[in-house]
C-alpha cells in the first residue's frame, strides 16, 4: 500500500517529454512521438534503418470549406535514404495498411517519398585507453572476487570505460 501511494507521485521522463513534445509536433508536422517510436515496428525490418517519418499534411476539412462533413485522409512525408526509396515506392500499399492500422482507422491515404539521409553518420568509436596507477589497482581490487573469467573482462572493459571518463572529467 505504501508503494502504491510512492508511485502516484512517480512519472516516468518519457511520458514528461512526450507531454511537451507531442502538441508540437503536432503543430508543425501533424505527427506524435508514438509514430515516432513505433515507426521501426510500422516500417519493418527492410525499411526502418533506412526511412523516417517527417509529417502529414491533413486536408482541410470538408466542413470548413462548406461541402459535407467527415474525415480526410492525410498525406504522409517518409524521408528515404537513395536508391532504397525505388524499393519503398513499390511496397507503399503496404506500409499505408500499416499506418493505418497503428492508427486504428483510415488515417493516411497517400505517401509521398522524399530522397534525403536519414540516420546521423556514426561516430568512430575510440577504445578507452588502459588504466594505469591508483584506478587500476581500485579495477583489480573490486574483480578480484569473480570467478567467471569472460564477466571478469567484461567488467575490466567497464571498468575501464568508467574510471577514464571519470578521469577526463566527464
Amino acid at each position: 500500500m505504501n508503494q502504491e501511494k510512492a508511485r502516484r507521485g512517480v512519472v516516468q521522463i518519457s511520458e514528461v517529454a512526450n507531454g511537451l513534445i507531442d502538441p508540437v509536433l503536432a503543430k508543425r508536422a501533424g505527427i506524435n512521438t508514438m509514430l515516432l517510436g513505433s515507426w521501426d515496428e510500422i516500417a519493418g525490418p527492410e525499411f526502418a534503418d533506412c526511412t523516417r517519418p517527417e509529417k502529414i499534411a491533413w486536408p482541410r476539412r470538408a466542413s470548413e470549406m462548406g461541402g459535407e462533413g467527415g474525415h480526410q485522409p492525410g498525406v504522409l512525408t517518409i524521408a528515404c535514404e537513395g536508391a532504397r526509396a525505388l524499393f519503398l515506392t513499390h511496397a507503399q500499399g503496404e506500409l499505408i495498411q500499416r499506418i493505418n492500422g497503428f492508427f486504428g482507422f483510415y488515417a493516411i491515404g497517400q505517401v509521398r517519398i522524399v530522397q534525403k539521409p536519414v540516420a546521423a553518420p556514426p561516430k568512430p568509436f575510440r577504445r578507452p585507453r588502459p588504466l594505469v596507477g591508483e584506478p587500476a589497482r581500485k579495477l583489480e581490487a573490486m574483480v578480484e572476487g569473480v570467478e567467471s573469467e569472460a564477466l571478469k573482462a567484461a567488467l575490466r572493459r567497464l571498468g575501464t570505460a568508467v574510471f577514464s571518463s571519470r578521469r577526463r572529467g566527464v
